[in-house]
């Protein structure tokens, strides 16, 4: 009877290899549905906003981890959200800006978008991307966690892909939504868009990760 049970267990792990294989592994997966839930609900409500209504978050988040995290590190969220809430992001110089009573910095970045090919992809351990753009549409890209291979050591907190570009996903920002990219959440930023303006204003805030 082990041994069958343990026969059925490899088949349906290899099973679900064969899946994710098919359909990528792009984010953290949670499978108590009832966190899911709760997850959803509190992202729904909104108490996190801090007063901030000029975005919502890009429906690519992972909202139980957003939930999970905030949770765990609320000063930090607290603090961008009334931020980014209160500051003239448009018209705020670019370059870096502390955000008062926190070890957060955002940085205000005026860019320009890129091809693909020369945009590295990448992820973090100990940080989480907040990613924001005001002025100008930015292409962000996810990479298969199941096909990519790291090409880099971690230095120091970031490493870089090699991966299949037809499994990755593209997501293009507007002003009315912005982006978190989670540890899990391997990421490709400032890719060209199908449009003739390349030039975007983007507002970055990394967040500490917390285990």
């Amino acid at each position: 009877m082990t041994t069958k049970r343990s026969v059925i267990t490899l088949c349906l792990f290899m099973l679900s290899l064969f899946t994710w294989a098919q359909q990528g592994y792009y984010t953290r997966e949670f499978q108590d549905k009832k966190l899911v839930k709760e997850a959803r609900k509190w992202l729904k409500k909104g108490d996190w906003r801090q007063g901030f209504t000029k975005a919502d978050p890009h429906y690519s988040l992972n909202a139980t981890e957003f939930y999970l995290q905030y949770q765990k590190n609320p000063e930090q969220w607290q603090a961008l959200f009334r931020w980014i809430a209160e500051t003239d992001l448009l018209n705020i110089p670019a370059g870096r800006h502390p955000i008062e009573g926190t070890t957060l910095v955002a940085s205000v970045e005026d860019s320009e978008n890129g091809p693909l090919e020369k945009r590295a992809s990448e992820s973090h351990y100990h940080h989480i991307d907040f990613q924001y753009v005001v002025s100008g549409v930015e292409r962000f890209g996810i990479i298969d966690h199941v096909t990519s291979v790291p090409n880099t050591k971690w230095k120091p907190d970031v490493i870089h892909y090699r991966y299949d570009k037809k499994l990755a996903r593209f997501y293009d920002s507007s002003p009315d939504r912005f982006f978190i990219f989670f540890p899990c959440d391997w990421h490709i930023a400032k890719i060209n868009n199908s449009g003739n303006n390349q030039r975007i204003r983007v507002i970055v805030i990394k967040v500490d990760y917390v285990d």
